[in-house]
């Protein structure tokens, strides 16, 4: 993904913190720079173009800094800047004072290629000393004026959706926090079912049962979940949320699989709302019942839900109270490009990034979002940039569909994952 690494072309790279606010809002306007910066190969939208000064390079730090995940305080008085920032459990404070070449870091001196100075209410700060201290990756692209950073690697939550052609890679389970099983489904009557042509429970493999691949998990700490899927192809869904009768089966089936086979949480993939029908309607039909599920659920069972990106054509998800009822959000954010497409065609990283910016303005607490990644649209060396939007936004965290796929087109896929983000 690097072009090159910086040389004597750019020999010192710098950014600029703003002291006077925060980044602007998704649809603020900004000037297209002559120098552009790109973060995990997505571009990074500043509200002050950057710009070039006697050989050095200035940028809008506060944008870069919150996107590092980095804590930045200014002090006036001292005209001093702490930027803090925890990595893999290390924490690494460096403070720079305007106009001095000497930065402190950890309680060290450090000399800077260049002291921080302050312009139009903007303290600028060398990049090429400070992002040595962050761990993070720094290349020119001389030919196309482009900063190119690289995120470290990050702890968040990781999530993999398991279904019936998952086995082969069964042994990726421990490199989850959890798992979803997608043994279940709301069939075609309105019926809660384990059984089915499309998910069902599967059968055992020798001494290996879904019973044992559960226990095995949670035995490691790794939260087992039933994945739950339905779909509002010809209305069936809306049936079924509209019905009390039907409403109240499918809850007590779901209660009693868990319970049954040991899942310590469960996922709603109820997919297909908004389209046809009344959207609104259909919002309050799966408001209600997703409180009455998590009600009837046994007490310390986790309730996600898997949801199409508010960039999508389903407009049946109240995304805010959805996010107030259950302990996390799947946003799938794929299937972006047209039908038909090939696989391992990256899905657009514009709307992506657009689809986490709108799940956030709509009330999704960045704590309870995880980004939705297909593995059948994404290569080993997209699937970083994708993740890279995760940290961006301090997101809890990323969910894969599915295992199976991890090594089916690339080997390198685990690495390059790993080399991003690991589990918490």
């Amino acid at each position: 993904m690097l072009i090159k690494r910086v040389g004597k072309i750019a020999a010192v790279t710098v950014i600029a913190l703003s002291i006077l606010g925060s980044t602007p809002n998704i649809g603020g306007a900004y000037a297209a720079p002559a120098i552009s910066v790109q973060l995990d190969d997505v571009p990074l939208k500043f509200d002050a173009a950057p710009r070039v000064d006697k050989g050095v390079t200035y940028v809008p730090f506060r944008t870069v800094g919150e996107a590092l995940g980095i804590d930045i305080t200014w002090n006036s008085k001292s005209q001093t800047v702490k930027a803090t920032n925890t990595v893999k459990g290390q924490t690494t404070e460096v403070l720079l004072q305007v106009g001095s070449t000497t930065a402190t870091v950890n309680e060290k001196k450090v000399t800077l290629a260049a002291a921080p100075v302050q312009r139009e209410g903007r303290v600028l700060i060398p990049l090429s000393s400070f992002s040595n201290q962050f761990g993070v990756q720094v290349s020119w692209n001389q030919a196309t004026k482009t900063v190119s950073l690289v995120s470290p690697q990050r702890e968040m939550h990781l999530r993999a959706f398991y279904a019936l052609q998952s086995f082969q890679e069964k042994d990726l389970i421990t490199s989850m926090n959890s798992v979803a099983f997608g043994w279940s489904r709301i069939d075609r009557e309105g019926q809660f079912t384990l059984q089915g042509d499309e998910c069902r429970l599967p059968a055992a493999a020798g001494d290996i049962t879904p019973q044992s691949i559960v226990a095995d998990a949670a035995d490691q700490q790794i939260q087992p979940q039933l994945m739950v899927y339905a779909l509002d192809g010809n209305g069936e869904l809306t049936k079924v949320l509209s019905d009390k009768s039907l409403r109240q089966k499918s809850i007590e089936g779901i209660t009693a699989a868990v319970t049954e086979h040991g899942f310590g949480g469960v996922v709603l993939d109820f997919e297909g709302l908004g389209f046809k029908l009344d959207a609104v309607e259909q919002q309050k039909l799966l408001n209600a019942y997703v409180k009455q599920l998590k009600s009837s659920l046994p007490q310390d069972t986790a309730l996600s839900l898997a949801v199409p990106p508010l960039n999508s054509a389903y407009k049946g998800y109240d995304y805010k109270s959805l996010a107030s009822i259950a302990d996390d959000l799947i946003i799938m954010a794929y299937q972006y490009n047209p039908i038909g497409t090939k696989s391992q065609v990256p899905e657009p990283n514009s709307l992506v990034d657009q689809a986490i910016q709108l799940a956030i303005q709509a009330g999704v607490p960045k704590s309870k979002l995880l980004l939705g990644i297909s593995l059948s649209s994404e290569t080993p060396s997209s699937v970083d940039d994708k993740l890279g939007l995760a940290k961006r936004y301090d997101l809890k965290g990323a969910a894969f569909w599915r295992l199976g796929l991890f090594r089916s087109y690339n080997t390198k896929m685990e690495d390059a994952v790993n080399a991003s983000v690991i589990k918490e």
